[in-house]
């Protein structure tokens, strides 16, 4: 089966060294990087339990990764689990201060709970929509770019449930047509076809893309601006020529959106409160 390149919401690490240290920190948008086959440890400091993933590698240096899924280890493997223990214990304020921080970080990045009520913000392609609720028998939803309003039209008596289904159903169908208009667009400017895409809900991937064709975009994505759904789709796009993330890659994402550093680093800061809970 080929396995699928991934786009996460994107990584970028941040990692001092010291001797056998090496301490690296993800964003809340990227996507995990323990290792499921990675053993877990336990391990008692003071009062705490500290609970981590031990990966094996031929690095130099022992090195932890602070993500979602918590701590990870990574170390040579030559040094042995003892001296593994050790120096985590030696590094223990700073990850348990990093532990912490990231938790605090990722409770105030929850997205607030949406009203679906009349005169709720809608983000739509990096601008917002006015959703307008009208009493009507008949259900129906339209767009109003000139007054940048969302009229969604349904029975007196419909639930918030039923309004905000009837939004996302919308912005999927945007989401449908905008990507389906774009990735010809870039695939001729790379030259290259794609066999077939469709929509995600993924939660940590903007898109993805096997060496196939088959590419599949994040349906939220229609919540950014154009350029930042164009990055994604080039980026996608270039997996077809380059199935990794090396400076070949990057490369062939520059030739066809030149400005693709900028829009990797918005999307990248992108909080999550910034987006409605579907």
């Amino acid at each position: 089966m080929t396995q699928p390149r991934n786009l996460s919401a994107d990584a970028n690490l941040l990692s001092t060294q010291q001797d056998l240290f090496a301490a690296e920190l993800t964003p809340l948008s990227a996507q995990g990087t323990g290792s499921a086959t990675s053993p877990k440890r336990r391990l008692h400091i003071g009062n705490h339990i500290l609970e981590f993933s031990l990966k094996r590698s031929t690095r130099r240096t022992i090195g932890f990764l602070i993500n979602d899924d918590g701590l990870r280890v990574t170390a040579p493997r030559w040094v042995s689990v003892a001296e593994i223990d050790n120096v985590v214990r030696d590094k223990q304020r700073w990850i348990f201060a990093k532990l912490n921080e990231r938790r605090d970080r990722k409770a105030r990045q929850l997205p607030a709970a949406m009203q679906w009520s009349d005169g709720a913000a809608v983000p739509y392609l990096g601008g917002t929509l006015t959703l307008r609720i009208v009493a009507h028998q008949r259900s129906t939803i339209s767009c109003n770019l000139e007054l940048a309003e969302l009229m969604v039209c349904l029975p007196v008596d419909a639930s918030e449930q039923q309004r905000k289904e009837c939004v996302q159903a919308w912005l999927q169908l945007e989401a449908k047509r905008i990507f389906g208009e774009r990735l010809p667009l870039y695939a001729d400017k790379l030259g290259v076809r794609y066999q077939s895409y469709a929509l995600s809900s993924a939660t940590r991937q903007w898109g993805s893309c096997t060496a196939d064709g088959r590419i599949r975009l994040n349906w939220r994505l229609i919540h950014f601006s154009l350029p930042l759904i164009d990055y994604v789709v080039a980026h996608e796009l270039s997996h077809l020529l380059e199935m990794n993330h090396g400076p070949r890659f990057w490369s062939t994402v520059q030739s066809i959106f030149p400005e693709f550093e900028v829009a990797r680093k918005t999307l990248r800061q992108q909080a999550p409160a910034t987006l409605p809970a579907f």
